[in-house]
């Protein structure tokens, strides 16, 4: 693995993630595509990739009073809730599944951001 390349994808997928742009997506087509990592190896490392930099974000987004923390905990109730299920489902799903899967969700994302930007105009 060059080290170099995945220092740049991985300062790249910080900083967009940091935004509160999906960071996440970039990490995981650059190690999966590129650097031929599994899939589900590549959001595992992605996962833990982001334990420091949603740490370092939250600490800024908190020095600029910019998190409502009351709003935020039924999101943080619901993510955990939702992450303990699919931790588990996805040890029964096989990788080119979950790849062609994190493609659908992608596509998905990119043609719902074209068409709201679209009406925004």
């Amino acid at each position: 693995m060059n080290y170099f390349i995945s220092a740049v994808a991985g300062f790249f997928s910080g900083l967009i993630g940091s935004m509160g742009f999906g960071g996440g997506g970039v990490l995981i087509i650059y190690l999966a595509v590129f650097a031929s990592i599994p899939q589900l190896r590549a959001q595992g490392i992605n996962l833990l990739f982001f334990i420091p930099c949603a740490t370092l974000s939250v600490l800024i987004y908190t020095l600029k009073k910019q998190i409502n923390y009351r709003e935020i905990f039924p999101v943080i109730l619901g993510g955990i809730s939702g992450a303990i299920p699919a931790g588990f489902i996805l040890t029964f799903i096989k990788t080119e599944y979950l790849s062609k899967i994190f493609a659908a969700f992608l596509i998905y994302m990119g043609i719902s951001s074209l068409i709201k930007l679209k009406k925004l105009k």
